[in-house]
């Protein structure tokens, strides 16, 4: 939806093999870069895990995010969860179809908006509105369109929580990022137990109970269904409804806030806990690493590829001028976003000459280009196998050159 420049800030562009992120274009050659950001973001997912829990399922997961969308919808349009099951039970009068009408409009438009906005990925934004105005789709941009905005709809809208406990990997596994020092939400035993129904206003004093009413509010709100109460589960995930719900209700008991709370499990028995551990230091030492590796490989990042073949079928041979010829085949590959013209010499050698058909010629951007290279020396100045260094030079830009070493034949 924004630009850089003069094209799609974030853009796939499969047919082209380009993949351009802000200011940056990256080729198949390239796809290092993403294996690496790939193992960044799994390494970050581990570090922020073992540190402070399900942060990634409770406030950045698309799943929840998309669901409290859907919800919030749901909540203007029909009201608290009360007001909803009241108009579920009712009769079907006009009130309730225009709301029930109203929420499945927002529901249909922000799925829509979702499943465009993810093929726009692929094909810029700007085109597959003019396509869609047009009524010019294409069949696999309609079929994708479609596909992502029924998946945003089932998912968000109705399956909600079930794609949590039944259909994402993440709960089945994160028990092994978990530690006693790992921050939680739990329910705090020893000060709500024995829990148990009581009258407003009275003190803790007056009660043999704990601080819990069993007022079963946090098990109402949990998107999942789980009662916190019984301990850490793999459903739970951390979204913190049960601690604002339960704070309200000991607010109203007059009771300290913090019956349920984010924690870690030495706390919660008043044992000494760790923050800084030794999968802590572990996780931030290989991504700390892995990040200034990755950045200064990109600000060292040539838009140039060159490569180097050297013709088979002579080792060497002797042309006019007394001089000793090998010939290579150099495959150029301007990967940078603006068409160049490049130089190709060569060093290594007393005399060294190239002689090539580039000709000057503009090789336009992301396009390869083969350029055969006649490179020759003066006799009598090698013998044998020799190590020569091919250099290829952007005319406007000296910094843009690529150096590929190879060997050069000549008589013993």
């Amino acid at each position: 939806w924004f630009n850089w420049g003069d094209r799609q800030a974030v853009l796939f562009d499969l047919p082209a093999r380009k993949f351009y992120l802000f200011g940056l274009t990256f080729w198949p050659q390239d796809l290092i870069y993403l294996a690496v950001l790939l193992i960044m973001a799994a390494l970050s997912l581990f570090l922020f895990t073992a540190l402070a829990g399900r942060l990634w399922c409770g406030y950045a997961c698309p799943q929840t995010v998309w669901t409290e969308t859907f919800l919030w919808m749901e909540r203007i349009t029909e009201g608290n969860r009360s007001k909803r099951m009241k108009l579920d039970r009712g009769p079907w009068t006009t009130e309730k179809v225009l709301r029930k009408s109203s929420k499945q409009v927002l529901w249909v438009s922000f799925a829509f908006f979702t499943g465009f906005t993810f093929v726009s990925y692929f094909t810029p934004m700007r085109d597959l509105w003019m396509k869609l105005t047009t009524l010019s789709l294409g069949p696999w941009e309609t079929f994708w369109i479609v596909f992502y905005s029924l998946a945003t709809y089932g998912n968000a809208g109705f399956l909600r929580e079930q794609v949590c406990k039944y259909m994402c990997p993440y709960a089945r596994f994160q028990s092994a990022m978990f530690d006693r020092d790992t921050l939680i939400i739990a329910y705090d035993e020893e000060r709500g137990e024995p829990r148990g129904g009581r009258r407003r206003g009275k003190a803790r004093d007056e009660t043999p109970l704990g601080d819990c009413i069993d007022c079963t509010m946090c098990v109402q709100v949990c998107p999942t269904g789980i009662d916190i109460r019984k301990g850490l589960q793999y459903e739970c995930i951390a979204c913190a409804a049960c601690i604002d719900v339960c704070d309200t209700v000991m607010e109203k008991m007059d009771y300290p806030k913090g019956l349920i709370r984010y924690t870690t499990e030495h706390a919660l028995h008043s044992e000494k806990q760790k923050i800084f551990r030794p999968r802590i230091a572990i996780y931030s030492a290989l991504l700390l690493s892995l990040f200034a590796g990755w950045s200064i490989s990109i600000a060292a990042r040539t838009p140039l590829a060159v490569d180097v073949i050297r013709d088979r079928n002579a080792l060497y041979r002797e042309v006019p001028g007394d001089r000793i010829e090998n010939v290579y085949t150099l495959k150029i590959m301007n990967k940078d976003s603006a068409d160049r013209r490049y130089t190709i010499t060569a060093m290594g050698v007393d005399g060294i000459a190239v002689e090539t058909n580039l000709n000057n010629a503009v090789i336009p951007s992301g396009a390869i280009e083969s350029v055969a290279a006649q490179v020759s020396v003066p006799a009598g100045s090698a013998s044998g196998r020799n190590e020569v260094t091919i250099v290829v030079t952007a005319d406007d830009n000296p910094e843009i050159a690529v150096r590929e070493t190879t060997v050069f034949h000549a008589p013993f």
